[in-house]
């Protein structure tokens, strides 16, 4: 089964991510029946809190494509997709997400992100951080998206 195959290859990333100091995470994202792109966890070499190996892998994609657009795509990842990374898969368009190991798997060690998806499934004013909608007054500019719709219309004809 090429699925197995796929998610083997997002593990054997993510144990030679593990050899360079990283965490055990690794992915890749395939079309076609074919590997687009890879990626792993980069938190321990950037710093970057978002460098999840899902999302690594999405920005290689969409640079391989050279399209944000990933309809089309599956993602193979060693292990259960944080809510982050779910999330940008799905803004993304992939159309398919497998991995091989579960939050349940990764609890033990400290690599489960299951309490964050709960804590999101709550209505805001019940979550964990603050979160408020605040309106702010444009005092005569033009409403921000209005200005975005307003610049993206001539591009769009242009298509």
């Amino acid at each position: 089964m090429k699925e197995e195959i796929f998610l083997k290859k997002a593990i054997e990333l993510a144990r030679a991510n593990i050899d360079q100091g990283g965490r055990p995470f690794g992915a890749v994202v395939v079309r076609d029946g074919q590997v687009i792109a890879s990626g792993v966890n980069e938190i321990h070499s950037t710093n970057d809190p978002t460098a999840h190996a899902e999302l690594t892998a999405l920005r290689a994609a969409s640079r391989a494509l050279q399209s944000p657009d990933l309809r089309g795509c599956a993602v193979y990842a060693s292990g259960h997709p944080c809510p982050m990374c779910m999330a940008a898969m799905r803004m993304a368009g992939v159309e398919q997400v497998r991995y091989a190991l579960t939050n349940d798997d990764g609890a033990p060690f400290g690599l489960s992100t299951a309490a964050v998806y709960e804590d999101l499934s709550r209505p805001f004013s019940e979550q964990s951080m603050d979160i408020q909608h605040m309106p702010v007054s444009t005092e005569g500019q033009p409403e921000l998206y209005e200005q975005w719709n307003q610049w993206r219309s001539p591009q769009a004809k242009k298509e």
